[in-house]
């Protein structure tokens, strides 16, 4: 079943992401930036991580544990400790803390700005769990509610980071930037195979209280932000057809890479529009709600 079952959701993803393509006018190129620019860039994924894992491992964020790397930027809105197993809230707390340490290690090479203002509340992720299932949910997705909506939600972060540094490390000029960009993938690509692994021993299980399975959602969340980058198929759910998965030899898809089994990559633009969930990088709106920081992302605001 499982085959034929997730090729129509394939099938789904790719009719509802290729008018968008059609329409769109999207800059998928590379952008003029050295190498501070791009690595400041990073802080502003670098922040959204910090503050989502630390509450919801322990219910505070930065403020609480490293307030001076916030810069006296404004807190996150809605942000809440989640009901977690044991097990999976020791590997949250544990994501929290690396991520302090990232926010630390590019300040230190390349200085910072004030940690951006987040909506990680409630209502906000279930606005985006409805536009990427198609409908609203009843009752709406609620990140916080149990383990598995909390990963699904996870599932949203580590990525974009991943598929950022991917596209970031070719442009930096210099070694220390260039070592350091890619000290900061190794980690984000491992918490990002930690959460699939951990949603994909549930793939085939229904998300109480809906009839929507894990791999269902995951496939979704993929579709929406490769609709909202415009800029191709870079991103894949748990399971594929067996034509998408390694060497056509699988349906698991536990790490989303390409024909040759390598990571995607993904321009700060495409992030841009992903995190604003607006698939525009001149309108802030979604998780960013101001719109992000740094000399990159504030050069395309609206005037």
């Amino acid at each position: 079943m499982g085959n034929r079952y997730y090729l129509f959701f394939a099938l789904v993803c790719l009719v509802a992401l290729f008018p968008a393509l059609a329409l769109a006018n999207a800059y998928c190129g590379p952008i003029e930036a050295d190498d501070k620019d791009q690595l400041q860039f990073a802080l502003n994924l670098e922040f959204f991580e910090t503050e989502f894992f630390l509450f919801g491992a322990l219910g505070c964020g930065l403020d609480a544990i490293a307030p001076a790397l916030a810069k006296g930027g404004p807190p996150p809105i809605g942000a809440q400790k989640a009901k977690l197993d044991l097990v999976s809230r020791k590997i949250v707390e544990e994501f929290g803390y690396q991520e302090i340490g990232h926010l630390r290690a590019i300040i230190t090479t390349v200085g910072g700005f004030p940690r951006p203002l987040y909506d990680l509340s409630p209502q906000n992720f279930a606005e985006v769990f409805d536009r990427a299932i198609g409908y609203k949910l009843v009752p709406p997705f609620n990140p916080y509610l149990s383990t598995v909506n909390y990963f699904l939600a996870a599932y949203l972060l580590p990525y974009v980071g991943l598929v950022g540094y991917v596209g970031t490390i070719p442009n930096l000029k210099y070694y220390p930037t260039k070592r350091l960009a890619a000290s900061l993938l190794g980690v984000e690509a491992g918490q990002d195979a930690v959460i699939r692994a951990l949603l994909y021993e549930r793939a085939y299980e229904k998300v109480y209280p809906y009839n929507i399975t894990v791999a269902e959602f995951t496939n979704k969340i993929s579709c929406l932000r490769n609709e909202l980058a415009m800029c191709g198929i870079k991103d894949e759910g748990l399971i594929v057809p067996l034509e998408y998965g390694a060497e056509n030899m699988t349906e698991s898809n536990i790490l989303s890479a390409d024909t040759n089994s390598l990571s995607y990559a993904r321009t700060p633009l495409e992030i841009l529009r992903i995190i604003y969930g607006t698939g525009s990088e001149y309108e802030p709106g979604g998780f960013l709600p101001h719109g992000a920081n740094g000399r990159i992302a504030r050069s395309f605001y609206k005037v």
